[in-house]
């Protein structure tokens, strides 16, 4: 099936929402935010008893800067809103009859956790996904091979039906079959594909190794997400010379798709100011700082019906530049995209590792102490990509005859985070105590 046909606004822009003026950009906002305020308070139960317990009316929200009245929203209160009313949780804010499809998380930090939407907001989801393409180059005349997963992961069916949208030709690859995807490459010619860095990355090292040479390839965009990559100086340039492509940063999240891409002009995901309020605060104060400054992003949908969220803190490190781009665009940009993780998160192999997620294991594992250390080293990265390829963990044993403790808890760790950790255990009271904030992550 395929979505309403839409004419673009130009050559080079989407929609003309693109090139409002940041008055009305705000104005806009002000408008849409105390009607989606309204909606989630009548229509999810989270959102609803926390305004009862703060007292709070929709109409105390006059303005954009009113909404820090409201507390942050936190991966923590999804997953309680989870347990509370399963399966779908609290946070849900349509019926069943009205929800279209579910996405998963990867499960790092509890159990995968879901996040629904709704036939209106999986077109807009599509529209969205179709005005970063566009901006990026994609034409209805070209090839779009996507090499996101499509099992539980949101990438794959989001950028397919946003290329569908486009009357683009799509591929759906997946990830998986690296001898496969370089067959197609090269007999069904893509002008795009998409998939996350490290893929790319995989797929340009696996075809060198078979003689082929992508930068003679068809390819000249290279579209990636779901993991840092795009925006980092080093990588984005050796994806680059290994394919002979412009490569684009596709920033999102299972929570609020899309958040913001990069367009033509690479200078960092633009955001989508007409379907999320953004603030970026000070992660250790909560207060705002001003562009220029690195801050933790945090969403506001302004157009989410199946589960909307409001002041999502994304944990993201983030700079942000409102000027107008040089493009003429007015929505503002996130310079050098997803600078960090405010709570030190690690990618090992294309999963979310959480420190916090590594301390339920180690806790809840016999034989251990409290204290525990997480150890990244240049070493651990692999020396063509840059992504970490390992991780130490530092343990202590409780018992110094345990002999097996790095056996059982490794193998603990691989069942419960899907991550194989180098390990080292140590007799009790080697690792450095603290009575304040301990630092489990060590760069050495």
């Amino acid at each position: 099936m395929r979505t309403a046909a839409k004419k673009p606004y130009s050559d080079a822009v989407w929609d003309e929402v693109e090139l409002w003026s940041r008055d009305r950009i705000e104005a806009f906002q002000t408008d849409a935010l105390p009607k989606q305020l309204d909606y989630v308070a009548n229509n999810s139960a989270h959102y609803k008893k926390l305004f009862a317990d703060l007292g709070v009316e929709v109409g105390d929200i006059r303005s954009l800067d009113d909404i820090r009245k409201l507390p942050l929203t936190k991966k923590q209160d999804y997953v309680s809103g989870l347990a509370e009313d399963p399966p779908f949780g609290t946070f849900r804010a349509v019926s069943m009859t009205d929800a279209a499809r579910v996405h998963y998380s990867s499960g790092t930090t509890s159990k995968p956790a879901p996040v629904l939407w709704s036939h209106d907001d999986l077109d807009r989801w599509a529209d969205l996904y179709a005005r970063f393409l566009y901006a990026q180059g994609v034409r209805a005349d070209d090839v779009f091979h996507c090499m996101f997963g499509y099992s539980w992961f949101v990438g794959g069916l989001g950028a397919t039906l946003a290329a569908q949208y486009l009357g683009a030709l799509v591929i759906p690859g997946g990830s998986v079959d690296t001898e496969r995807q370089i067959d197609t490459i090269l007999e069904y010619r893509p002008r795009c594909v998409i998939g996350t860095p490290s893929f790319m990355a995989h797929i340009a090292e696996a075809a060198y190794a078979r003689g082929v040479d992508l930068r003679a390839s068809s390819v000249d965009m290279v579209c990636v997400g779901g993991e840092p990559g795009a925006s980092i100086p080093g990588t984005r340039e050796r994806i680059e010379a290994q394919w002979g492509a412009k490569m684009f940063d596709c920033y999102g999240a299972l929570e609020c798709q899309p958040i913001g891409w990069d367009t033509a002009l690479q200078l960092g995901p633009t955001l989508a100011e007409d379907f999320i309020y953004v603030e970026i605060l000070d992660p250790d104060t909560d207060e705002p700082v001003p562009d220029g400054t690195p801050g933790v992003l945090v969403l506001t949908h302004l157009d989410k019906q199946a589960c909307p969220l409001v002041r999502w803190w994304t944990g993201d490190v983030v700079v942000r530049d409102s000027s107008v781009g040089p493009d003429g665009r007015t929505h503002a940009r996130l310079v050098g995209g997803v600078q960090g993780r405010a709570d030190d998160m690690l990618i090992v192999r294309g999963v979310n590792l959480f420190p916090s997620a590594v301390e339920d294991v180690v806790r809840a594992h016999p034989g251990t102490t409290n204290e525990y250390a997480l150890v990244v080293t240049d070493e651990m990265k692999d020396p063509e990509t840059g992504f970490l390829k390992r991780v130490l963990l530092r343990v202590e044993r409780a018992d110094t005859n345990d002999e097996n403790l790095a056996e059982s808890l490794g193998s603990a760790l691989r069942n419960k985070l899907n991550v194989r950790f180098d390990m080292e255990v140590l007799d009790p009271g080697t690792l450095p105590r603290t009575v304040h904030k301990a630092k489990r992550l060590l760069r050495e």
